[in-house]
């Protein structure tokens, strides 16, 4: 067993103890693919509690403590905490009532310790997860387009920055939705942050982040190849891909 899941069963074993606590849930690697759980992962896990329990779970940590020494904690959200244990192991952790848990989209998540009285089914409640506006290769590309020229804009203005996020990270966001939607790659895809896992999925003469993402000073270079990318596999609306066009050709100054 991996050290991060033997230190939640810990967790969960103590917790079994208390009188308030209805069931620790694992999530993302340590929830029900926890066979992809490795040295560079996270311990995410909720713990669920009886009303009126919550304050006392996030505001002491003698809990968490009581596997592990913690060497570093804090408050990251009002629901949870982030700690480091001292001998290295990164978990992060929310604590919620059975109430608030059925209102959040809750994916993936394996029962390490209930109640025998718990409500049945705190595994698979909570609506789904949120899903964008327009999951179309229309959208997805045309939102490519704009982050590129905007961005375009940005560089032109001084923006690098700013330029940096619209061309190298919105851009490239919807490119993998196209390549989700259009070449679906073999990989467990992140419900909630689709660049998980995308190099696993995609090889690089499929997925070229190297060209895509090349860092602060080379945004034009970025945006060229990006532009080409969608040229290349999209038919692109002329009006666009001329604007876009003038901007790379302009003087930046």
């Amino acid at each position: 067993m991996h050290p991060m899941l033997r230190r939640l069963d810990e967790l969960a074993g103590h917790l079994a103890t208390r009188g308030d606590v209805l069931a620790v849930l694992g999530l993302g690697s340590a929830g029900v693919e926890y066979d992809r759980m490795d040295d560079h992962s996270d311990l995410d896990f909720f713990v669920i509690v009886e009303d009126g329990a919550k304050d006392r779970y996030l505001s002491d940590i003698d809990w968490l403590a009581a596997a592990h020494p913690v060497a570093y904690s804090f408050a990251n959200d009002r629901n949870g905490r982030k700690a480091l244990f001292a001998d290295g192991i990164f978990a992060e952790y929310a604590v919620f009532t059975v109430a608030e848990l059925a209102r959040l989209p809750v994916v993936g998540a394996r029962i390490v310790w209930q109640r025998a009285d718990a409500p049945p089914g705190l595994a698979d409640c909570g609506p789904p997860p949120p899903q964008p506006p327009f999951d179309t290769v229309e959208f997805h590309l045309n939102e490519a387009l704009t982050n590129l020229y905007v961005g375009l804009h940005r560089e032109l203005r001084g923006e690098r920055l700013a330029a940096a996020r619209f061309i190298q990270t919105y851009a490239v966001d919807r490119v993998i939705a196209l390549l989700n939607l259009t070449t679906p790659g073999r990989h467990r895809a992140d419900h909630f942050e689709p660049s998980r896992r995308v190099e696993q999925a995609y090889s690089p003469d499929v997925l070229p982040l190297a060209a895509m993402v090349p860092g602060y000073r080379h945004n034009r270079a970025a945006a060229r190849f990006t532009f080409d990318w969608l040229r290349q596999r999209f038919a692109v609306e002329p009006v666009i891909a001329t604007a876009i066009e003038q901007l790379l050709a302009a003087d930046p100054g």
